[in-house]
């Protein structure tokens, strides 16, 4: 399992925004998404990734303006990887970063996706134990 590619866990189609959104906005649809952490990406580019700790960060400071825009307040030094690397590069990176996400980019920085610690945990889970008898809705699904 940790040596297939991360392609075959990671989410294809992920929430992204822009650097031109509004936090009030990306704030919305993080939470109607159910998301922590979400690629900016302009003109099919990865700029950066914006997280529920920016939000935060940015909510208690001076100068709060819920009209700023991602482009201001998102983390700009993002780790990535590719689809070809290892599910088990993944989890080291999860592991020693203490990251939840990372965006999946060919080798023109466009994104291709995200895998997530939750992804590397549902894999193996599944790979372990194929026939969970609890919660499986949320670990087959």
């Amino acid at each position: 399992m940790m040596n297939q590619e991360v392609r075959a866990i990671m989410t294809k189609d992920p929430l992204t925004v822009h650097s031109n959104e509004t936090l009030s906005e990306v704030s919305s649809k993080m939470i109607s998404n159910q998301v922590q952490q979400v690629p900016v990406v302009d003109d099919g580019k990865l700029m950066g990734l914006i997280t529920s700790y920016d939000l935060w960060k940015h909510h208690n400071s001076k100068d709060y303006d819920e009209s700023k825009k991602v482009g201001d307040v998102m983390t700009t030094n993002v780790l990535r990887i590719t689809p070809k690397d290892k599910v088990g590069t993944a989890a080291e990176l999860f592991m020693s970063k203490r990251f939840k996400t990372i965006p999946v980019v060919n080798l023109r920085n466009e994104l291709k996706g995200v895998v997530t610690a939750f992804d590397v945990i549902k894999e193996t889970l599944k790979e372990e134990y194929p026939r969970p008898i609890l919660y499986k809705e949320a670990i087959e699904g």
